[in-house]
């Protein structure tokens, strides 16, 4: 009988490693840290009623009179400026508005303007071509449906060219004074984080920010958010060290001030 030739250990590893190779997630996780990170984040606990009263008395008495920083002068100007503000900042559609403005602050100033000359004021803008013909078409719409008037009727703004869900609760809000609720980035995010809400959709934020929020603070509480979002609550570094309602805020883990310690006493040499 011949004796079979032993194969070197680590020859046997190198043949049968493509059989059996070892458990990995698709994130290039073992699976106990797999399972770990898939695990669903636990749900903030939403804010009760009296604390959520809480906060927007905070917010008042911070900024009593909040206002949006878009600049205009009557509600069609609102109406334009809020239209040529989607994926553009403020500051920026301000500066484009100042000599838009200048030429045209009507329904009919605008369309004797024209598309071009529209197109020409607003070009440092992002999608400008597309919001110059929005803002046209709008004016156009506006003198042959509504006698020249920006209609206070969220449904009816929604018709118009170029003019979203977001843009008439801006224009009913600031123009007319309704307590509704805009939800932009900052809105939603804001909103998600402080346990107002725990909507995954625009619609859903705003739904239940209409229901949370005190009658009081319906009209200004839109401001407010906003005002908080884009200089406090920021997207990547939330300043939370020196935000005025961290006591009620759910969000953690809670960022500490530029060089503060965590509070833990380091190991002494």
């Amino acid at each position: 009988m011949v004796a079979k030739k032993a194969i070197p250990r680590q020859a046997t590893k190198a043949r049968t490693a493509h059989v059996r190779p070892p458990a990995r997630s698709v994130a290039g996780l073992d699976p106990a840290a797999a399972a770990v990170k898939a695990r669903p984040r636990p749900r903030r606990a939403r804010l009760s009623a009296a604390e959520v009263a809480a906060i927007f008395r905070r917010f008042q008495e911070i900024e009593p009179s909040p206002t949006g920083e878009l600049e205009h002068t009557n509600p069609f100007t609102l109406l334009v400026a809020v239209v040529l503000s989607a994926q553009a900042t403020d500051a920026g559609v301000n500066k484009a508005t100042r000599g838009l403005f200048a030429l045209a602050q009507s329904p009919q100033e605008m369309l004797a303007l024209g598309e071009e000359r529209v197109r020409d004021a607003i070009k440092t803008i992002g999608l400008y071509r597309n919001k110059a013909k929005n803002v046209i078409l709008l004016s156009r719409q506006l003198i042959e449906l509504h006698a020249g008037e920006v209609p206070a009727d969220r449904d009816q703004l929604e018709t118009l060219a170029g003019v979203g869900r977001k843009t008439a609760n801006v224009v009913m809000n600031v123009a007319f004074g309704a307590p509704t609720m805009a939800v932009d980035t900052h809105v939603f995010r804001v909103a998600n984080r402080i346990g107002l809400s725990s909507g995954k959709t625009p619609l859903a934020v705003e739904k239940d920010l209409v229901k949370a929020i005190p009658p009081e603070f319906g009209v200004p509480a839109h401001h407010w958010l906003i005002l908080h979002g884009r200089y406090l609550c920021k997207a990547r570094k939330p300043e939370c060290y020196r935000c005025p309602i961290r006591e009620f805020c759910r969000f953690e883990p809670k960022t500490e001030a530029p060089g503060k310690t965590t509070g833990r006493s380091s190991p002494k040499g």
